[in-house]
Formats: structure tokens, sequence, C-alpha cells
């Protein structure tokens, strides 16, 4: 599997979650019907709030933007694992290695802007409710989310590029079931000091920077729902922002965990695990966490469903 241009690697393997045959088999049921629940339920979360006008506000704006960016991030792995599980062939070419990288850098780096922006509509709604229509309007919203795709590929580029310029030696074995950026900095030969320290500074700053925005904004919403006089209405107020606090918790937890912190730290068993949380499981949910309380998408699905009968 490993051929060699004098030193430099062509082919990675990936060895995926396990090598047990019998268990690859209920882990390809699972991840197989996750991503279907996955590609099914964004694309209905789309769907239902292009279909309704009541909809084409910019807190949903924001919420298709993330369904379209959970749906090309999980596709960026799923097929990819789920080929290696049922084929058997763990081999990836050194390019091929390089783009998944680059877009799962992308796509995660762009939900978590996402995220933040959802934060801001969520501050000035309830803090600034009067100037709302003004702040959040089409074109600001636009320019919103077009900043974070930017700035996500920039980012991701970054990486990618400082990645390329590294050697391989051998081995070529990666202990995961994709191309994340630790899993091949271990892999090389080259001096890697520079992008370790982009991935703990720049890195650190990309991703930590919206999870601060969305802390403080929190703070300041919850100073304003407390300031509500009665229970029931400061119950009403931040029921609103339910969905998001939840996406915001798991999200940031899982990715925080794996990487802001030292690279003597990286643990391929435990990474393995809790990066298929992010990559594949949340994905999966947000289109019930943002539904199932949410009386707006209820009625907007309904509608979307009529239509199709």
């Amino acid at each position: 599997m490993m051929r060699e241009n004098q030193s430099h690697i062509t082919e990675f393997l990936l060895l995926g979650l396990t090598s047990d045959p019998k268990q690859q088999v209920w882990l390809f049921a699972s991840f197989l019907a996750m991503y279907l629940v996955n590609m099914g339920g964004n694309s209905v979360i789309m769907a239902a709030i292009q279909g309704d006008a009541h909809l084409h506000t910019a807190m949903y704006f924001f919420l298709s933007n993330l369904s379209l960016v959970d749906i090309c991030f999980t596709t960026v792995i799923a097929p990819q694992m789920l080929v290696n599980m049922l084929t058997q062939r763990k081999a990836i070419l050194f390019a091929q290695c390089l783009a998944q990288m680059y877009f799962f850098v992308a796509f995660g780096t762009t939900d978590s802007f996402l995220l933040g922006a959802m934060a801001l509509d969520r501050y000035v709604a309830i803090c600034h409710p009067l100037h709302y229509t003004t702040t959040m309007n089409p074109r600001r919203c636009f320019q919103l989310v077009t900043a974070s795709w930017l700035v996500s590929h920039l980012h991701s580029l970054t990486h990618t590029i400082l990645m390329a310029r590294l050697s391989f030696c051998g081995p070529n074995t990666i202990h995961h079931f994709f191309c994340d950026v630790q899993p091949l900095l271990t892999l090389s030969c080259s001096d890697t000091s520079v992008n370790e320290l982009l991935a703990f500074t720049e890195g650190s700053l990309v991703i930590m920077s919206p999870f601060i925005f969305i802390t403080v904004s929190y703070v300041y919403i919850t100073h304003a729902v407390l300031r509500v006089p009665s229970g029931r209405g400061r119950y009403k107020v931040f029921s609103t922002c339910g969905s998001h606090l939840t996406v915001v918790a798991l999200f940031y937890g899982t990715v925080i965990s794996v990487y802001i912190r030292p690279s003597s730290t990286y643990s391929v068993t435990k990474d393995r695990v809790i990066t298929v949380i992010y990559t594949v499981v949340i994905p999966m949910l947000n289109p019930f966490i943002y539904s199932l309380r949410n009386k707006d998408m209820k009625q907007a699905m309904k509608k979307l469903m009529r239509k199709t009968d």
C-alpha cells in the first residue's frame, strides 16, 4: 500500500474505528442510518424555511445555512468511511487526504461562526428589540454568512498549505477514520513546530472567538431576561434560545476537548470517539433540536408535507 517517490508517501491507510469485522457490520449500519437521517433532516429544514414566507427572517436564514454546512461537514467524512468499512480498502491518496482535511476544517469552522451569528441574532432580538429589524436586515445577515464562509476557507487553506509542505517518510498508517490535522502531524518526518504553533494560536483564536462571543452574548441575554417581571415571561423569552444553547454546548464541548490543547496530550482512542460525536451525531441531532420545540418550524414542516402529498 505504501509507495514512495524518494522519501515522500503518496498514500495513507485509514484504520477507521475498528478492525473487527463483526463490529464493522453494526458500525456500518449505524453510521449509514445516521448519515441518511442527517441528510434527510437537514434537507427538510432548508426546504421548510425556503417554502414558508413567515420564516424568511435572520434566525431562520442562519439556521438554513447551518443545515447546509452540517450536510457538507458530514459528507466530507461519512461516505469515505462507509466505503472503507464495506470494501475493506483503507487506502487514501495523499492529495485526497489533504482535500478531505481542507473541507473538514473549512466546514467545521463555518459551523462555529454560524453559531456565533445566531447568538448575535438572539442578543439583538432580546436586548435591543426595537432595533432588531434595522440591525439584522437581510444585507447584514448575508454579509455575516459570507464572512463566515470566507474566513473559514482562508483558515483551512492556511493549514492545508502548511501541511502540504511537510514530508511524510513512513509509516503511513493513520489511526483515525478520516484525515484530521493532528493525526497527520504525528506521521510527518519534518519539523512540525510551525504547524503546531499555528494550530494552537490561530486555530484556538478561530475556534474560541465565536465561543467567547456566544458566552458574552448570553451573559447580556440572561441579564435582560432576569429583568422581565413575570416568571412566565422570562421562560417565554429564554425559550427562544434553548435550541441554540443546546447545540452550542454539544458542539464546543466536543471540539474544544479535541483541539484546544497541546499535541503531547493527543489520545487516539479518546479523540476518535469524541470526533464521531461532533462530525456525525451532532449534525444528525440538529434538525430535531431546532424543530421539536419550535412551533414555527413544526407548522412549516406540516405545510411542506401537505405540498408533497
